[in-house]
């Protein structure tokens, strides 16, 4: 059986996809989003709470490579082989270089489940791997491209990615959970931390009729997309094992990275690349990262990952 907040993925999906009349006010899918981001810090900053140190560096600096060599990588498939222009060539391959936060939400709430061994250091990964794909991605438009995108400065693109409220909050939860620990901040953390598989239950409801919605009409003529939606997540997720067995990191680590590798965002770097490359049609990156490799990870991925550490393990 999977984990109980899938079935609520499910359920959003196929309520979407009946065409129900079931919505979630727009205010409160924020407010869901806002909880989620800063849960995840906060328990993240708390296991960190005590265990920082100067050898987590050659780890936090792999995972930043990887962050930036998938956009690489993804581009010129996107490119040559798809026939993408280059402003969308670009954005696609920035998004699945960037995370998916609801991916790490529902692998951690896998490991969880499964009483994987964590490292304290998890969270930091989705910080790590946040910014240098939107960056790289910007980059190779500038350099490939002759769009009106160009005249956006390298700055302004850190400061829109930076200042994102995700990324704002995911980054304050980890500082404030690092301070306090479990102990001294349990008086404002419990509530939020406890209640994390309820709030990550309310999200993917969400996510799943959001999912229906990019799906709707189903896009047979972007099907060549969607194949490469469905196996690009397959080769990350191996390589993200791969880098995390070279590691030595724990199980549960290796899950959780080859989940995150897998990802494709759906809310930090649409914010981003509208900015950076007005070109880019974001609903093609949309429907690859949200209608199809987040319901893959979510519904198949994340267990294949597991396998496949286990088989390399």
């Amino acid at each position: 059986m999977p984990d109980i907040v899938v079935m609520f993925f499910v359920l959003g999906l196929t309520a979407g996809l009946l065409r129900s009349d079931l919505k979630i006010p727009q205010a409160t899918y924020e407010t869901l989003s806002l909880l989620l981001m800063l849960t995840i810090g906060l328990k993240g900053g708390m296991v960190l709470h005590g265990n920082l140190h100067w050898q987590l560096l050659p780890e936090m600096g792999a995972v930043l490579l990887l962050g930036g060599l998938i956009p690489l990588m993804l581009f010129p498939i996107l490119n040559k082989l798809l026939n993408l222009s280059v402003a969308n060539s670009a954005s696609i391959a920035a998004h699945y270089g960037s995370v998916s936060a609801g991916t790490f939400a529902v692998a951690l709430a896998y490991a969880e489940s499964n009483s994987l061994n964590v490292g304290a250091e998890v969270t930091l990964y989705l910080v790590m791997l946040e910014l240098p794909a939107i960056i790289v991605g910007l980059l190779l438009y500038r350099r490939l491209g002759n769009g009106s995108g160009q005249n956006l400065s390298l700055k302004a693109l850190w400061h829109e990615t930076l200042t994102n409220k995700s990324v704002i909050l995911l980054v304050g939860g980890v500082i404030i959970g690092m301070m306090y620990g479990t102990q001294q901040g349990s008086q404002v953390t419990s509530l939020l931390t406890n209640s994390f598989k309820v709030v990550l239950a309310l999200f993917l409801l969400e996510m799943g009729l959001m999912a229906a919605q990019t799906l709707r009409p189903i896009p047979w003529h972007q099907w060549r997309l969607a194949l490469f939606a469905l196996i690009t997540p397959n080769l990350l997720g191996a390589i993200g094992v791969c880098v995390g067995t070279a590691l030595q990191l724990e199980l549960g680590s290796v899950v959780i990275l080859a989940s995150l590798v897998a990802s494709a965002s759906y809310i930090a770097a649409p914010a981003a690349i509208k900015a950076a490359i007005p070109d880019a049609d974001i609903g093609l990156a949309m429907l690859c990262s949200l209608g199809i490799t987040f319901p893959f990870n979510v519904l198949v991925g994340i267990g294949l990952y597991h396998q496949i550490a286990l088989f390399m393990g």
